[in-house]
């Protein structure tokens, strides 16, 4: 049948031009300098906006991080939105000197409804021109001391959007934990360095990131409420023609799921997010890439580009055509057999690129090398496991729910 015909070339190329980008990315990442900025004046005021639910057995580990910063304290106001609380996060925030802003709406979920109550309020009480630029950290967050330095760098070095490296407090945890932290890593490493070096734009991650008063006016506060808030605010920016800069020397730890249970539910909300993002902003990315010649646009189109949701059509489609008399089984098992050896091949890069990961990034990581090995070996099992995920996307109605932390 021609449209399997025409599933496997389009699975083939995109697939080739994947990893082609991806190989060119690690090389220059791994032999490139880094790109730096300049020293800068402390002179910028900054709001942190926290987006906080049932988080009173960690969020302060974050907020006394946030004060023990080695830029100005007076340049910093820290702002939470205790977002359908039933716990005391909001007293505990408030009493360590924080702006708390109450917010109970049920219907109206997620991190991203919660950001936009937060800058409407800060708006509407005319408090939001005060500030220069806006970080946005998650509770479990815990920063370098030198983060704000570090990002105020990049910040005045003529960036709008600026996001940081993210590392993880748990990564040596167990399997899950050392999947999730590992990809984080190898994110920031290999892919947003690079993107620096080309001069192309960088992806924002769901925390650890900040955005200019400019931004947050043409944005009239956080417009932003897809299950991956924080790929559809890349995408919008991107497709403003916004250059995305990334700060390598702020480092934020983050906490990673310990459960395949959580970290299931976690990636199910990012697997039907991204394909949102991509049903929204897919064709405008494609129209940019081509009219504009936007290498940005170009990146980002094969990111959002649903890989495993089609090679699972693909198999799908041809169980059935072969069912029907279309095709025959015997180039279906063919077919599969093609795709096995392609998937063995998978392992072996996954592997590979774990382990490249931690070689390039040992100094970083807090693990045993015993430990290391057997997450090199592990990682190709979380990998593998988006495929029934992104499976389950294409058909589940999927909601924002929060993840446990412990601190």
């Amino acid at each position: 049948m021609v449209l399997l015909t025409v599933l496997d070339v389009l699975l083939s190329v995109v697939g080739a031009v994947g990893m082609v980008y991806q190989g060119v990315c690690i090389v220059a990442s791994l032999f490139a300098k880094p790109v730096t900025f300049p020293e800068a004046p402390m002179d910028k005021r900054y709001a942190v906006l926290i987006s906080a639910r049932n988080e009173e057995n960690v969020i302060g580990n974050l907020i006394t991080c946030l004060h023990e910063q080695t830029y100005p304290s007076e340049l910093i106001d820290i702002w939470v939105v205790a977002d359908n609380c039933t716990d005391d996060t909001a007293g505990v925030v408030r009493d360590m000197g924080c702006h708390v802003v109450e917010r109970h709406n049920l219907e109206l979920v997620g991190k991203g409804y919660a950001l936009t109550y937060l800058l409407d309020y800060m708006i509407d009480a005319g408090l939001s021109d005060t500030y220069d630029a806006y970080f946005v950290f998650d509770a479990d967050n815990k920063l370098d001391r030198h983060y704000f330095e570090e990002m105020n760098k990049g910040f005045q070095s003529g960036f709008k959007i600026l996001t940081s490296y993210r590392n993880s407090v748990n990564l040596a945890d167990n399997w899950v934990s050392s999947g999730s932290a590992l990809w984080f890593i190898r994110e920031s490493r290999f892919l947003n360095n690079s993107r620096m070096l080309f001069g192309s734009s960088c992806h924002v991650g769901g925390t650890g990131f900040m955005f200019s008063k400019e931004i947050m006016k043409r944005n009239k506060g956080w417009k932003f409420h897809l299950l991956t808030e924080d790929l559809e605010f890349t995408m919008d920016s991107v497709l403003h023609g916004d250059r995305v800069g990334y700060c390598g020397n702020a480092i934020l730890y983050d906490e990673q799921p310990v459960t395949f249970a959580q970290s299931w539910r976690q990636r199910l909300r990012w697997s039907k997010g991204f394909l949102q993002v991509f049903r929204y902003y897919g064709p405008q990315l494609i129209r940019r890439a081509v009219r504009e010649r936007d290498f940005s646009a170009v990146d980002f189109t094969l990111l959002l580009c649903p890989f495993t949701v089609l090679g699972v059509i693909r198999v799908v489609m041809g169980i059935i055509f072969a069912a029907c008399g279309f095709v025959t089984w015997q180039s279906q098992l063919g077919a599969v057999t093609g795709w096995s050896s392609g998937i063995l091949l998978s392992i072996v890069g996954m592997m590979a690129l774990a382990a490249l990961t931690i070689i390039a990034e040992r100094r970083q990581i807090g693990a045993t090398n015993k430990e290391l090995f057997a997450y090199v070996l592990s990682f190709p099992i979380y990998m593998l496991s988006y495929v029934p995920i992104s499976f389950q996307a294409i058909f589940s109605k999927v909601q924002w729910k929060p993840i446990e932390h412990k601190g």
